[in-house]
């Protein structure tokens, strides 16, 4: 990866993974739904995707604990372990692509991508192994665990462009969850918002709404031709 910033190269495109390449939210809400009552913790998976969809897993718990009783000491390190392995093994035996993305991939090949997720670097790599992703990527993936920085916080978008050599305004966020497109928004760069449920989520104002990864290349390209107008 460049260090020094490109003026005149393709839009770079940085891609969340789950809920934007790989349909993961449903598993992991499945996932969550069963263990954290198992804590204690009452939760399902209709509330994961209502009110945490994105969320860093650490937030989601200590919000529970505010709601309904704290954990005892070294808990947590027991449940984000066991929560970690049943969602491995089910994205390996059950995980699939969000339909569209495939093509939109490779009509894009052209520009450079990454994967910047708030999931760890672990995580994302059995996404990408288990759909065939990964060479799209090509080893440019940004973890909030491994940066230290959690979406919403704009600064995880920032430090994948910097460390991609690109600018934020080169820079095109694509992304399923609130806390994403707030992170890209907020970071200065052009934000696309994969907006699976239109009916009950609207697209903030600065993001572009699509609702299907087909919509993609067309959007991209005209982001192009501004960015290539405007400089």
């Amino acid at each position: 990866m460049s260090s020094a910033m490109n003026t005149a190269a393709p839009l770079c495109l940085l891609f969340d993974c789950d809920g934007t390449l790989v349909d993961s939210e449903i598993l992991l809400a499945e996932v969550m739904g069963d263990i954290l009552p198992e804590f204690g913790l009452p939760f399902s998976a209709r509330q994961y995707m209502d009110e945490f969809r994105g969320v860093r897993f650490q937030t989601i718990v200590q919000t529970l604990e505010s709601r309904f009783q704290t954990l005892a000491e070294d808990t947590f390190t027991q449940l984000e372990a066991g929560m970690r392995s049943r969602m491995e093994a089910r994205m390996r035996a059950e995980l699939v692509i969000i339909p569209g993305m495939s093509a939109a991939l490779e009509q894009l090949s052209s520009h450079p991508m990454a994967v910047v997720s708030n999931g760890p670097e672990r995580k994302i790599r059995c996404a990408l192994e288990s759909t065939d992703l990964g060479h799209y990527f090509a080893g440019r993936l940004f973890s909030a665990y491994t940066l230290n920085v959690w979406k919403p916080d704009p600064e995880l978008y920032r430090k994948a462009a910097a460390a991609m050599g690109y600018t934020p305004q080169q820079c095109v966020v694509i992304d399923d969850a609130a806390v994403g497109v707030e992170a890209g928004l907020a970071a200065g760069m052009h934000v696309i918002h994969l907006n699976h449920f239109p009916n009950e989520e609207s697209t903030p104002e600065g993001a572009i709404g699509i609702h299907h990864a087909n919509e993609l290349t067309a959007v991209i390209a005209s982001l192009s031709t501004k960015v290539t107008a405007d400089a």
